[in-house]
This record gives C-alpha cells, structure tokens and sequence, in this order.
C-alpha cells in the first residue's frame, strides 16, 4: 500500500492522504475581501483529490498585507467574502481546509509579482510596514516602524481576533507563517532583529514574540482542530537563522501543543545564497521531524509521484506539499494515486475521466 496514500491525523483531524496544498498567495483580494477569482482558484484545487487544502497567507491586519491584493481576515467584511467562498467549495468538496494566517511585517507594501513586486512607498499609495527593527529589507523600501509594546499587543489581538474568524467559518486547521522573512521570521532571526529588550539578542528573547503568537491562536481556535507552524529552516546566509535554531524553535512549539510543523527555507534577506535542486529541503525536515518530535511537512521542487512516495514512506517527513506544480498540474494527485494505486476523492462527475485500465482510482466525495 502507498504511504502517501495513507491517512494521517493532526490532532482530531484526519487526512485521507499525505498530499498538501501548500498555501500560494493569489495577489487577487479587494480590500482584503476574497473574489471571484478565489472561488475558481480554490475550488478547481479542492477537485484534486489532496488531503489537505492551505488557504494563502491570509493578513491578520490591513498593514499586514505583502501587497493591496492580500486576502485577509481582519474584519466581518473580509470574514463575510471568505465564507461565501468556502460555501462555494464545500458544496463539491469534502477536502480538509486549513488557513495561513500571516502578518508581513517589514515586507508589506508591495506590487503583485506581475507588476515587478517592487515595495511601494507610502508616497505613492502603499503604506509604511512594521516590524522588529527599523531595518529594511532592501535598500529601495520604507523604513520600517519597530513595534512598540502597544504595536505588540495589537499585533497579538489581531492573530486572536482572525484564528477566531477561522473558526467561525468552519476552517479545520490554521497554520501560522512564520516563515521566508515575514514578521514573526523576522523576530526569528538575528539579521533582522536588532532589539534589546525581552523580544531581542539571545535565542530564547526572538524565539519569545513567535511562541507567544502560536500560544494566542492555539487558545483562540477550537480546541482539537490542529494549530500548525511554518518556518523557514535557515535563511541561507551566514549568522542569520539556521537549522540548529530551527530545531530549537521546533521543541518550543512542541511543548506548547503544535501539531505540525510546515519545514521552508530563505526569504528573510536579499544576500541568501540558495543551492536548488529537487527536494533541496527535504533534508530540513527530515531533521525537524527527528529532532523536533512532531508531524513535519516536507515542500521545495517535489513534483513526482515516486520522490513524494519516497520522502514519507522513509520517514524523512509525514506529508509533503505542493505548490507551483500544482498550479501546472491541479490534478496531480490523481495521476500520482494511478501511479502508485491509490484512491483519490473526486465528484462523481468525473469518474468517467479514469485512465483505461486504471481501477478503483477514484471514490465519491
């Protein structure tokens, strides 16, 4: 039998299988408000067949948006447009949702990567970010605002507030980014954390902000429903954050009830230094997994079904995700179940679509 073609549980939820959705901004909101184009995207995505779907990072506050077209979940306007979406997807598809929720930090402000992705200064029309420390991220960016207690605390209320939305809207799982140099990546690593006081310098004080943020969603989601994290394993520069760190961060979430850990690299600074390669971060979560003591998903170029079956059927990770070949290919999980024989959920209007010769791929939704 195929071990990604197995079940998994995360916490009281449990996944037909080990194939993730990973979380893929979509630059296509209103205001925050997810669209029409959300309801194709997602719900084409929720056909796959997948065990698990990760909404995109998902704002908790206006300021915490990578660009204006940032879906969020900061207000009952944004709440109201994502429920009518998953409304939408749910009447097709019984696939596990999670959402990611995210806050920027030092890079929100900028472009959709089809316009250049440049940051927009708040002259012309974008906003000032914040995070840890007044450094910017590139040179032609704003000068960040360092969060103050005040700014903290509202950061805090803000996670609070959305992993209740998510709540409310029948989100199964969230998982909280604290990866490829967003805000709480950035209280992460020493490169973009200059503080003195509690929230800076030794490990313990960077790791304090991020372990306090899963803390505030854990207690404001329901409990059972999986509360998950992803990091971004090394920043891929010298002195920045490593792998060492990240296991140390890994055992800290672990005590504090995480039920997966979602295992990325790099984002945090333009000098990283990146060799890539089909499953070049397979080897982070691998060690995660070993060392940290909890259910670990392995992403970066996995894109055949024998590799994905590989990495969880050796132990090197539990799940993996896909992101970008899933988007070339959105039925990527039933051609790896045909490969390997497994069985893949999918509307009975297409059971007719099963390759001659090939049975018993799907089951009904």
């Amino acid at each position: 039998m195929s071990t990604l073609f197995s079940p998994i549980s995360l916490g009281s939820l449990v996944l037909p299988n080990r194939i993730v959705i990973a979380p893929m901004c979509q630059y296509s909101a209103s205001n925050g408000e997810a669209s029409d184009w959300h309801e194709i995207h997602l719900g084409h995505l929720a056909l796959s067949g997948a065990g698990l779907l990760i909404i995109e990072a998902t704002a908790v506050e206006a300021e915490g948006r990578i660009s204006p077209g940032d879906l969020g979940l900061w207000s009952d306007q944004t709440e109201q447009a994502l429920a009518r979406v998953l409304h939408a997807v749910r009447r097709y598809s019984p696939m596990p949702i999670a959402v990611q929720l995210a806050h920027a930090g030092r890079k929100a402000s900028t472009r959709a990567p089809w316009e250049g992705g440049q940051s927009i200064l708040a002259a012309d029309g974008g906003w000032v970010p914040y995070a840890p420390s007044p450094v910017k991220f590139a040179d032609h960016d704003e000068l960040p605002h360092a969060l103050d207690e005040a700014g903290l605390q509202r950061v805090r209320d803000r996670f609070a507030d959305a992993a209740r939305r998510a709540d409310r809207l029948g989100i199964d799982a969230i998982e909280v980014h604290a990866a490829h140099g967003y805000l709480l990546h950035q209280f992460l690593s020493p490169l973009s954390n200059r503080r003195e006081d509690a929230y800076g310098g030794s490990l313990e004080n960077r790791m304090r902000f991020p372990l306090e943020i899963f803390d505030i969603v854990r207690a404001s989601f329901a409990p059972g429903k999986p509360v998950g994290v992803r990091v971004s394993a090394t920043d891929w520069v010298e002195g920045g954050w490593d792998p060492d760190q990240t296991v140390a961060f890994a055992q800290a979430l672990r005590q504090r009830g995480c039920d997966f850990i979602d295992v990325s690299s790099g984002g945090l600074s333009m000098q990283q230094k990146i060799s890539v390669g089909p499953g070049y971060q397979v080897p982070f979560a691998e060690r995660v997994r070993k060392e940290g003591g909890m259910p670990t998903i392995a992403v970066g170029l996995i894109t055949e079904p024998q590799q994905a079956e590989e990495i969880v059927a050796s132990g090197k990770a539990d799940m993996v995700a896909l992101a970008r070949g899933i988007l070339y290919n959105p039925r990527w999980p039933w051609h790896a179940a045909a490969v390997l024989g497994g069985e893949v959920a999918a509307p009975p209007q297409y059971f007719r679509s099963s390759p001659h010769g090939v049975k018993r791929l799907f089951r009904g939704t």
